[in-house]
């Protein structure tokens, strides 16, 4: 049962931590900050705390969770196998926003990899997710820390808001730097496959492993995901989102939304911004366009807009990331 009640928000200080490791042992979850968005965590071998997560979030049983590791040597204990572009990335990229699908071991539960044959797994650069790793003792399945389809948090407050009832504790990292999920790719078959961009891009990994595949399938609903971050709709503000292209007349879909007394934000990328009640302005460069893009979200939802209007992001691949959220975070608009 859920109440209203907001989880207690403390700093990430050695106190924090301390507090949120007895909790994390103790088979309970807690919601703490990583580089990309705010983690919901909870003891990946234990299949009790795991299924916490799930009911903490609504989250589909078919959708996978990341295990968030201190560093590489604890990662390569929990997968079957661990070939060279592993090794590869890992020394490139971890601690930082990539995760690296592999082979489960034995030990990994079945709830944490939605019953599939591989596991995610990730090395958090955030100094308190690295700080809680080693307190705890524990590899931490960490989804966002959000109810699942809807925006992911990329601060302290959006998780007590979020998860109210839900959760005993927040810790309070300050603002992601990040501000969007990790990198995806998959190594366990013959080919790389990138599953979920992220800011370090597609053109990146290649320069390092080489060819890098993209999935050449959607899949079934209820079907099993190998990573999180591919459902069709995914990253949702509360209000409908849609995106503008270049042509397109956003006069229309504000008048539409006006004509039944609903106010309209905008997320601009630079240039003039269309005729909204509410209109954030976010830089024309896509890292720092991230880093911005849920809080904006996060702050139109609050504001109470009945429409969100974004414009699509250039073709450019250092914007593929950004793209790929804004699309699984638009719905049916006017």
């Amino acid at each position: 049962m859920t109440t209203d009640r907001r989880p207690r928000v403390v700093p990430a200080d050695a106190a924090g931590i301390a507090e949120a490791a007895a909790l994390l042992r103790a088979g309970d979850i807690v919601a703490f900050p990583t580089e990309t968005v705010y983690g919901l965590g909870g003891n990946a071998l234990d299949p009790m705390a795991m299924a916490r997560i799930y009911e903490a979030k609504g989250r589909p049983a078919h959708n996978p969770l990341i295990v968030h590791l201190p560093d590489a040597a604890a990662a390569r204990c929990l997968a079957a196998t661990w070939p060279e572009p592993a090794e590869r990335l890992g020394r490139r990229w971890w601690p930082g926003p990539l995760t690296l699908v592999l082979p489960r071991a034995a030990c990994v539960p079945d709830i944490v990899t939605a019953g599939g044959g591989t596991v995610a797994l990730r090395v958090p650069a955030h100094p308190a997710a690295q700080a809680l790793l080693r307190a705890a003792g524990v590899p931490l399945a960490a989804p966002s820390a959000n109810r699942s389809g809807e925006v992911s948090p990329t601060t302290a407050a959006h998780v007590a808001r979020g998860l109210a009832g839900r959760i005993p504790l927040v810790l309070d990292g300050g603002a992601t730097d990040v501000g969007i999920e990790s990198t995806v790719l998959d190594l366990s078959g013959p080919m790389p496959v990138l599953l979920r961009p992220g800011m370090i891009s597609r053109t990146e990994l290649e320069r390092e492993i080489g060819p890098v595949e993209v999935p050449g399938r959607t899949r079934l609903h209820d079907e099993p995901r190998p990573s999180p971050g591919m459902l069709e709709r995914h990253y949702a503000p509360r209000a409908p989102l849609h995106l503008l292209d270049a042509e397109q007349d956003a006069a229309r879909l504000i008048r539409a939304v006006r004509a039944r007394g609903g106010r309209v934000g905008a997320v601009t990328l630079g240039g003039p911004p269309p005729d909204a009640d509410e209109v954030i302005p976010l830089p024309a460069d896509a890292d720092r366009y991230a880093r911005g893009l849920y809080g904006a979200l996060h702050r139109l939802d609050e504001l109470g807009v009945a429409l969100i209007l974004a414009v699509a992001p250039p073709p450019d691949a250092r914007w593929d990331a950004v793209r790929d959220r804004l699309r699984r975070a638009a719905h049916p608009s006017p």
